[in-house]
């Protein structure tokens, strides 16, 4: 090994332990004022609508916290898929109570310092009810897109199961999509999602699509207007930085230059997009015909949504 080799791993290890350290230390001083979290902003939508671009620019914010990673197993540790027999990501205000309170806002003071916090992860669409049970003051953000585009996002994420379905390992069900050509249950589970395992991959993307979005706008119905701020994905790309600004201080945060600047070339950065940025792009793909034959299937829904 080199000296600068060495010295590379001694400066990360010192670093390691003393990301560690404070941590421990945040923890501590938690316990003492056990202050709980303040306006946190939740984002929500369908998986492969967006939500990746939106919760990594409002981590950007330095008025905020934000963990920079999905925190899918985090909230699923806290509530279990089995406890609910598997039968949905999703919770209520029912499975709200200051046990959660309290661990989910020590756990985010631990890791990021701040009170106030941004949080994303493909499930939350689910749970609207049980995090404003849980926050009364927090900021909703929802991403809604077309859904041409976004069944299309869907179809192509079932085939990456590495990344998509990491969490199903232990499904209780035999899934066999596509004619068995898929066999691992990606993104998240609806009620329902039992009726879907040996059909066809559009139909279970266009059955998440309904079932995610349908529960977020039921849920919008509980929620303050004040707190509650909805943006089409198209509009990022038409103007990115127009859309950013609206967004940011919908959610009471600062769109300063050094923001505006970010948003002007966020295009430019890959936030897990499978292909080219562009609208419609699902007309000259290869899943066009498994679309179209499902789009009655989401009509209702996407017409709730703001797309006619």
């Amino acid at each position: 090994m080199s000296l600068n080799e060495f010295s590379d791993k001694v400066t990360k290890t010192l670093v390691f332990h003393a990301r560690r350290m404070r941590r421990g230390l945040r923890g501590v001083r938690w316990g003492v004022s056990r202050r709980p979290a303040e306006r946190p902003i939740i984002v929500v939508g369908c998986s492969r609508a967006g939500t990746t671009l939106v919760y990594k620019t409002l981590s950007e914010s330095r008025e905020i916290g934000s963990l920079q990673r999905e925190t899918h197993d985090y909230w699923t540790g806290l509530h279990p898929l089995a406890d609910k027999n598997w039968d949905t990501h999703g919770l209520d205000a029912g499975d709200a109570g200051p046990a959660d309170r309290a661990a989910v806002s020590r756990y985010f003071y631990r890791w990021t310092g701040r009170h106030r916090w941004v949080d994303k992860n493909n499930q939350n669409g689910l749970c609207v009810r049980y995090l404003q049970a849980l926050f009364p003051d927090a900021v909703f953000v929802f991403v809604k897109r077309s859904p041409g585009d976004n069944l299309n996002s869907l179809i192509e994420g079932w085939k990456k199961p590495d990344e998509f379905a990491t969490w199903s390992n232990d499904l209780p069900a035999k899934v066999a999509v596509e004619n068995g050509q898929l066999r691992e249950w990606c993104f998240f589970l609806a009620e329902g999602w039992r009726d879907y395992v040996n059909a066809p991959v559009e139909e279970v993307a266009a059955f998440q699509y309904a079932a995610i979005n349908q529960a977020i706008l039921d849920a919008r119905t509980h929620v303050p207007a004040g707190q509650w701020v909805e943006v089409f994905y198209e509009d990022f790309l038409r103007d990115p930085v127009a859309t950013f600004r609206r967004l940011f201080e919908g959610c009471g945060l600062a769109f300063d230059a050094r923001l505006q600047a970010h948003c002007a070339e966020v295009l430019d950065i890959p936030y897990n997009a499978f292909s080219e940025i562009r609208l419609d792009k699902w007309k000259d793909g290869r899943n066009r015909e498994k679309i179209e034959r499902v789009l009655p299937q989401v009509a209702e829904v996407a017409a709730r949504m703001g797309y006619r």
